[in-house]
């Protein structure tokens, strides 16, 4: 019997319903934030081919397409709240639709959020998120907030996830329990919500790192019109990737993309209130350098000796 879009819908998307009084269904869904709260809403596209590799494990892409939209809100010290899903595939395939339903779910019950709504339709397979949180009023993070003194942050380690692209790409050889490690931090990349929310009050900007650490700090730095001093050597990175060729290393930390951690800015005198929201959030805190006046970022090793190699993060129509 084959299955029609509804079908769809209600067998592996249709859930009950806390947050929206209209649940899945109606043209549009209903939300209402609490009192003294603002929406923070973000959109992600992930498309097969350009975001993620065809062998990629259905239950994996199902975790990604929502953790990436996750982690936006976690830029914006947002709670989470709800979701949208819009799926374009070329066909209704059984198991490819329960492993996804399966990483999608599992980690939206992990942060409390549902699925309000959204679309499916025939086509390539293509994966729209839309998620919705809530931030105190006058709390969000933003990325214009930095400001010269403030010290540069970074949640986690950064270039698993571009190493393990390096890998797919046969430029670089791992044995199997050091590809499964990186591999996994770029198919199932976690959104540092906690870490976030921690931050509301201490951080005075934040973005997360989706396209490269040095291409996401510039734009907090355009947004703030200030510049930055970033020590290579400080940068927070895996054994795995410890284990790899200096040039590779920088590469993958400071360009690489698909990190989704936290990169943000903190006055020193916040020092220990950051790293007290990272200890509570269950991640490492790294500052990897300062926010200054002069505009541009400047790239320094561990001895403060200019690092002068050019490094270009991702761009979707440049790349």
């Amino acid at each position: 019997m084959s299955i029609g879009e509804f079908d769809l819908i209600q067998r592996w998307f249709q859930r009950p319903s806390r947050r929206s009084p209209l649940g899945v269904g109606d043209d549009c869904a209903l939300l209402q934030p609490a009192p003294g709260m603002q929406l923070a809403v973000s959109t992600d596209m992930l498309v097969e081919g350009r975001h993620f590799l065809p062998t990629v494990a259905p239950e994996w892409l199902g975790h990604k397409a929502l953790a990436v939209n996750l982690s936006d809100l976690a830029a914006c010290g947002a709670s989470p709240l709800a979701f949208t899903l819009a799926l374009s595939m070329p066909r209704v395939d059984e198991a490819f639709l329960d492993g996804f339903a399966r990483g999608l779910f599992g980690l939206a019950d992990a942060h409390g959020i549902e699925v309000v709504g959204g679309d499916t339709t025939a086509g390539p397979l293509n994966i729209c998120i839309a998620v919705f949180g809530e931030v105190p009023v006058g709390q969000a993070l933003l990325r214009s907030g930095a400001k010269p003194g403030d010290g540069l942050w970074v949640s986690g380690t950064l270039g698993d996830a571009r190493l393990a692209l390096e890998v797919f790409r046969g430029s670089v050889a791992l044995d199997a329990e050091a590809f499964a490690a990186v591999r996994a931090r770029m198919e199932q990349p976690t959104p540092r919500v906690a870490l976030g929310i921690a931050l509301r009050g201490v951080a005075t900007s934040a973005i997360d790192i989706s396209d490269g650490l040095l291409g996401d700090l510039r734009h907090v730095l355009r947004r703030s019109n200030v510049g930055a001093t970033i020590d290579a050597d400080a940068l927070p990175i895996s054994p795995v990737l410890a284990a790899q060729p200096l040039a590779l290393r920088r590469e993958c930390a400071l360009a690489g993309g698909d990190d989704y951690e936290l990169l943000f800015t903190a006055p020193p005198s916040r020092a220990a209130a950051v790293r007290a929201a990272a200890a509570g959030a269950g991640c490492a805190a790294t500052c990897i350098g300062r926010i200054e006046a002069a505009p541009g970022a400047r790239l320094v090793d561990g001895d403060g000796r200019a690092i002068t190699t050019a490094f270009s993060s991702f761009d979707h129509f440049t790349t």
